[in-house]
């Protein structure tokens, strides 16, 4: 059985798509590429397996539909497997029907965060065969594949059609049902534990998830093209750099935005040794440095075993590691670990410097105690990294703009290095979308919109006013005194190398968030909206 595991090149004006490995989706003017390391694990499971398995990033590898879906039709695989997300999940839909009109008897397979909160939906929208619920689907694309070729039982979380009747029926809905409808429905159907769709099949609800992460094989990085991901991206100083994900998701887990919660219910990861392992294969590649995206990396005696691991092997002289952490979690020994074992990047869920805000999202931590965390982390020779979020229906524009403030003073006082700014999307499937639902704070359920190039929330701001805001969070690092600092810290080439990208990058963010950019349709939706407000 041949298996086709990827993405569908997705080319549009707007940039390169982030889907993979991205909590938070953009389209990003300046072309940066993210290792997926749960579709790696489920290719590399299912290489093991002894499925002929082939790896086609059509976004990744810059295709066009063209040359993309003509390999797909030369190579006839058994099995197509997507990972897909919201604001994509239309063009994947016409990619599939575009693909299963080529070949007819392949199995489609969608999975993802959209798909977790509306399986249904992307039944009936087009001819997908399966959708996989939750987010372990290595696991259950491999045990998918297990119940085609040799009739193994199927595990919870799968949807799928009874039959080919019941598909061709359905079709009547297709085109006809709004997103508030499919929507609606799909809660309706959570309540009753089966599809609200006759016909239509589900093994059941997917959570807790119990799979075992110690059992996972080291990920195939060849076959997986790991190079692909290895230079054009903005988080790694040192080329090439490669990503790991030690852990499922997030131990704290609450954030009522993150799509992750979802699909990831409770927290599991591997062994201290098995990452260390991990990371002396990919030093044996040429890897220099490494980033672990697991949600939050693990702390306390974890974290010390791993540290520690990385000096007695001596893996913290041959490569850069870095990190998710929540601000006020650890303390200064274990900082000062993170420095000798050779961490360099740690990124820090800032999100908003107003604590109701963060209250409200359930974030963990005080905005009051983020500087002091980000001093930790420096004094121990680390470079933190914050990301912010702006757009939130509560928060007026004085306490935006405090966000801004936060940032420019954490680097006027040495304390960040580097930050990401976006503007907060409901997925579907969070309970800040469930909120919105309720409260009739949502714009619109055009999924194509939830690109981060317009608020989807109603927001006391205008569209233009908040991408400004957000641009000011980018230049809030301009100041002289910063400038000065990063131009005398410059002392090799990997130094210089990595500022002129830097710069590029935030050009680039400048331009994913300019309104007068964002599209014609996009800006003319956004201006009759504010004229409603």
């Amino acid at each position: 059985m041949k298996i086709w595991i990827g993405y569908p090149p997705l080319p549009d004006p707007k940039g390169v798509p982030l889907i993979s490995q991205n909590r938070q989706f953009q389209w990003f003017n300046d072309p940066t590429f993210i290792y997926p390391v749960i579709p790696a694990y489920a290719a590399t499971v299912l290489k093991r397996a002894g499925y002929d398995t082939l790896w086609e990033d059509g976004v990744a590898q810059r295709d066009s539909v063209e040359a993309y879906e003509k390999r797909f039709a030369d190579a006839a695989p058994d099995v197509v497997a997507f990972e897909v997300k919201t604001p994509v999940v239309k063009r994947v839909w016409k990619a599939i029907d575009r693909m299963k009109a080529l070949r007819p008897q392949t199995k489609f397979v969608l999975m993802g965060d959209h798909i977790t909160a509306l399986p249904e939906e992307s039944l009936i929208e087009c001819d997908v065969d399966y959708c996989l619920t939750g987010g372990d689907f290595d696991f259950s694309l491999l045990n998918l594949v297990g119940h085609l070729s040799k009739g193994d039982p199927l595990e919870p979380g799968v949807y799928f059609w009874r039959d080919n009747a019941a598909r061709a029926g359905a079709r009547q809905f297709r085109g006809r049902s709004t997103e508030m409808e499919l929507w609606e429905k799909a809660q309706a159907a959570r309540e009753k534990g089966a599809p609200w769709v006759d016909g239509m099949v589900c093994t059941g609800a997917f959570g807790p998830l119990k799979h075992d992460l110690t059992g996972l094989p080291m990920i195939d990085r060849e076959m997986s093209k790991w190079k692909l991901y290895a230079y054009d991206n903005g988080n790694f100083k040192y080329l090439p750099g490669a990503y790991t994900m030690v852990g499922r998701d997030c131990w704290w887990g609450r954030c009522s935005f993150c799509s992750w919660t979802t699909t990831f219910t409770n927290f599991r990861s591997q062994t201290p040794k098995q990452l260390l392992a991990e990371v002396e294969h990919l030093v044996g590649l040429g890897v220099r440095e490494i980033f672990d995206d697991s949600g939050t990396f693990p702390a306390g005696k974890w974290l010390r075993e791993f540290c520690t691991g990385m000096v007695e092997r001596g893996l913290h002289k041959k490569v850069v590691m870095g990190c998710n952490m929540i601000p006020g979690v650890l303390d200064q020994e274990h900082y000062d670990l993170m420095g000798k074992a050779n961490f360099r990047f740690v990124l820090y869920g800032l999100e908003s410097a107003t604590q109701s805000t963060l209250d409200r999202i359930h974030k963990l931590g005080r905005a009051d105690k983020l500087e002091e965390s980000m001093r930790r982390a420096k004094k121990a020779g680390l470079e933190p990294h914050v990301t912010c979020m702006v757009g939130y229906p509560w928060e007026s524009e004085e306490e935006a703009l405090r966000t801004i403030n936060l940032t420019k003073s954490l680097f006027q006082k040495g304390c960040i290095e580097t930050l990401q700014a976006t503007v907060v999307m409901p997925y579907p499937g969070t309970p800040l979308f469930a909120d919105c639902m309720r409260q009739g704070l949502l714009r619109t359920l055009d999924w194509d919109e939830y690109d981060m190039r317009i608020p989807i929330m109603k927001c006391p701001m205008t569209d233009q006013r908040l991408l400004e805001i957000t641009q000011g969070i980018y230049t809030s690092f301009l100041t002289p005194k910063y400038v000065l600092r990063k131009l005398a810290s410059l002392r090799s080439w990997d130094d210089i190398k990595f500022a002129t990208r830097a710069g590029v990058k935030v050009l680039g963010h400048l331009a994913d968030f300019n309104f007068l950019g964002i599209g014609s349709k996009q800006r003319k939706k956004a201006m009759e909206q504010n004229k409603q407000h």
